[in-house]
């Protein structure tokens, strides 16, 4: 079963464990059982109404939107069908209505864009009033590794609402394993001569060290008195002369201004720089 279908289930189990909602009960359908008329307890029905799904992208260090090739972005209306006793009244709708929400939005994983509801009928089968609300939810669509399926309708698992794979304290997230394995990497790149130039690792690095194989980390120019900064190292939102990390890696610099005597030089035409990157 794919997780979009699994998840009014998935929702009602995690409602069903909230202290502050245990005088509701909680179904992935309405009736779903045999029940006393008039009904005796507030009751939610929770189900999918509809989704919307679409391309996803993502924005590049240079503001261009770049298409997630294997992945999918989706919004997915849920619906909550909200009865409440005659004898709780029409407000009891109301309150327990946005106390789930406030429970979704708060509490959960989920990612809820907005929320709203209908006006409250009378439902003579149930001696009732009945609420129909609803909420939409933002989830990234992505195939599960283990599929051999192209696009299976997967919902990552950190969008599960307090489910058990977002305790940190007994797993590790997905990055934290990466950072585990490979803990830094090495490379290099081949100067252009531009200004700027942004280098792609795919993940905001800790710590940064450019430099080229060989030579100083200063180039010193005694005839003109001037001095050329071809290596840095950068982290945590600071860096020295030339270099600036990034969300998805880290930007060089080669320019004819200079700060104190000293000009960046760190993307020079026909140049090799190495690098090494921690996670």
């Amino acid at each position: 079963m794919s997780e979009i279908s699994a998840l009014p289930a998935n929702i009602v189990e995690w409602l069903k464990g909230r202290e502050e909602l245990a005088d509701i009960r909680f179904l992935t359908e309405f009736p779903a059982i045999k029940k006393a008329v008039p009904l005796r307890h507030t009751t939610v029905a929770v189900g999918i109404e509809s989704m919307e799904i679409v391309d996803s992208f993502t924005e590049n260090d240079e503001g261009v939107l770049i298409e997630n090739e294997y992945c999918r972005q989706a919004k997915i209306k849920l619906r909550l069908s909200i009865h409440a006793p005659y004898s709780s009244g029409g407000e009891e709708c109301h309150d327990a209505f946005t106390d789930i929400i406030d429970c979704l939005t708060f509490a959960s994983g989920l990612d809820i864009l907005y929320s709203g509801c209908e006006d409250i009928i009378s439902d003579r089968d149930t001696d009732a009033f009945v609420l129909s609300a609803w909420a939409m939810v933002n989830a990234s669509l992505c195939p599960a590794a283990t599929s051999s399926m192209d696009f299976p309708s997967f919902i990552t698992k950190d969008l599960l609402c307090g489910s058990h794979m977002q305790n940190t304290d007994i797993h590790l997230s997905a990055e934290q394993k990466t950072k585990l394995d490979t803990p830094y990497e090495t490379g290099s790149y081949f100067g252009t001569g531009n200004g700027t130039r942004s280098i792609s690792l795919g993940y905001k690095p800790s710590f940064v060290v450019v430099f080229i194989n060989g030579l100083s980390p200063v180039d010193i120019d005694f005839i003109n008195g001037e001095s050329y900064a071809i290596s840095a190292v950068g982290f945590d939102g600071a860096a020295t002369l030339g270099l600036e990390l990034t969300n998805t890696g880290f930007k060089v610099k080669t320019s004819t201004t200079s700060v104190k005597g000293c000009y960046p030089n760190l993307n020079e035409l026909g140049t090799t720089y190495r690098y090494i990157a921690y996670r």
